[in-house]
């Protein structure tokens, strides 16, 4: 049972850790200072973000459960897949809003809600979870 428990606390940490590396690659690759907006209250910075984070917990649960065998090995796959999705995930969203030409920056400073922030965290869970499933 004590194995159980420590293993339970060190996935705990890489997942918090994994999902604040993607919390910061979002905020990095989306136009303005997301955090900075989220922390205002701007609606749609606070949609998109969200969203971004659910995103990354389908991401990191998958790497997680897919992470079986040795103590060593599930904690490496863990980390590299969790990276990697991290990685496809954001790039991946960059892309379609690219695509469907969405005004982010503008976007995420309106006060008032807009169907752009609808689209694109509708971009980021529909992602996550392509993303999450690829990882098996």
């Amino acid at each position: 049972m004590g194995v159980n428990i420590g293993l339970i606390a060190v996935y705990a940490v890489i997942g918090a850790v994994l999902m604040y590396i993607g919390y910061f690659a979002i905020d990095l690759t989306t136009p303005g200072d997301l955090r900075g907006l989220v922390r205002e209250g701007r609606p749609n910075a606070v949609v998109v973000a969200g969203a971004g984070l659910v995103s990354m917990a389908f991401i990191v649960i998958v790497a997680i459960y897919i992470s079986f065998g040795s103590f060593v090995g599930g904690i490496l796959n863990t980390t590299i897949y969790g990276l990697v999705g991290i990685i496809a995930q954001v790039l991946a969203v960059r892309g379609l809003e690219a695509v469907a030409r969405l005004d982010v920056d503008g976007c995420l400073h309106d006060d008032r809600f807009t169907a752009d922030s609808a689209m694109i965290a509708a971009m980021h869970i529909a992602l996550g979870l392509v993303v999450a499933v690829a990882i098996i």
